[in-house]
């Protein structure tokens, strides 16, 4: 699988990487140990887990399903373990930075990432600590999650001025969320800071499993909530069968495309796609066994429209 880089680093990932949110959560030790497997045998090298994650227990178990292939992964985590303000003081950056590489049982972390922005703690004083924790070899590399552009450039004058500047950040963009595109994404390109989109298949909504009459029984979206009334629209289902049509036109399916749509995006390093099953990785990977070519994406931006 390809590999891409991280922005003024040495390290890289797969373009599609394995997010580990699930693990310790909604699956076991074994069934972590089983999607870990499936994963490196498809070529997925990024393993995407954070430190509040099943609070705590997938990292602990992502740790013991790399025993003993430590090198042929690229682990990033993140912190704090809660969103509350001040969780990223300096103090608290390196108790949670110990505290993973225990519970991941490892010696480094490739990638150490702010989950949240923190009101309370500026920016210059988290870059500061992360480039400490790099300079000790207990990080390779930073990046961020969530943050605004306006963040992003904050992030980026001070990260010059001291020499510590930020990789990579989350971002929740698939076909479904792009209003990202607007301000977000030009604030990464021109920033020299590489994606990593979460959400790839919208919660599930671009997996095929879902139509505007049927949601696929016991599913997340199925239970209902507040986010999942917010994206079954019937515009979202409009689109939805859009790019079926066109997938199928094209010998793909509708999971296929949304990753291959992301990872032919020139900002994006590794496309994080969940998954509790063997099967499901080995579909994710190959998913992007080839990319879409510019007439490609064109055509499909027609067919989604505006991007808020």
């Amino acid at each position: 699988m390809e590999q891409r880089a991280f922005p003024h680093t040495e390290v890289r990932a797969s373009v599609v990487g394995l997010g580990c949110n699930n693990f310790g959560m909604f699956i076991d030790q074994d069934a972590t140990t089983a999607v870990v497997d499936a994963a490196l045998g498809a070529g997925v090298t990024f393993f995407d887990t954070a430190a509040m994650y099943g609070g705590g227990n997938s990292e602990v178990f992502l740790g013991q399903a790399l025993e003993g292939r430590r090198d042929q992964a690229v682990i990033a985590t993140k912190f704090p373990q809660s969103p509350e303000p001040g969780g990223c003081s300096p103090a608290n950056i390196r108790a949670q930075c110990e505290a993973s590489l225990d519970r991941l049982g490892m010696e480094t972390i490739d990638l150490y990432q702010q989950h949240y922005p923190d009101p309370e703690t500026p920016v210059a004083d988290v870059l500061g600590t992360l480039g400490e924790l790099v300079a000790e070899g207990k990080v390779k590399a930073i990046g961020h999650s969530n943050f605004t552009p306006e963040m992003h450039d904050e992030a980026q004058s001070i990260g010059v001025e001291i020499g510590t500047r930020f990789a990579s950040s989350q971002i929740e963009w698939n076909m479904l969320q792009r209003g990202v595109e607007e301000e977000v994404i030009p604030a990464c390109a021109r920033n020299g800071v590489g994606v990593l989109p979460y959400f790839p298949l919208a919660s599930g909504l671009l997996t095929g499993k879902h139509t505007r009459d049927s949601i696929e029984p016991g599913s997340r979206m199925d239970k209902g909530g507040d986010y999942f009334a917010g994206i079954l629209t019937p515009e979202n289902f409009d689109k939805i069968e859009a790019l079926t049509a066109w997938a199928a036109d094209h010998d793909s399916s509708l999971l296929q495309l949304a990753l291959q749509w992301l990872a032919s995006q020139a900002t994006v390093i590794s496309v994080i796609a969940g998954a509790t099953k063997p099967e499901q990785v080995a579909s994710n990977a190959a998913a992007v066994s080839k990319l879409l070519s510019a007439a490609d994406l064109e055509e499909i931006d027609g067919l989604l429209g505006a991007t808020d």
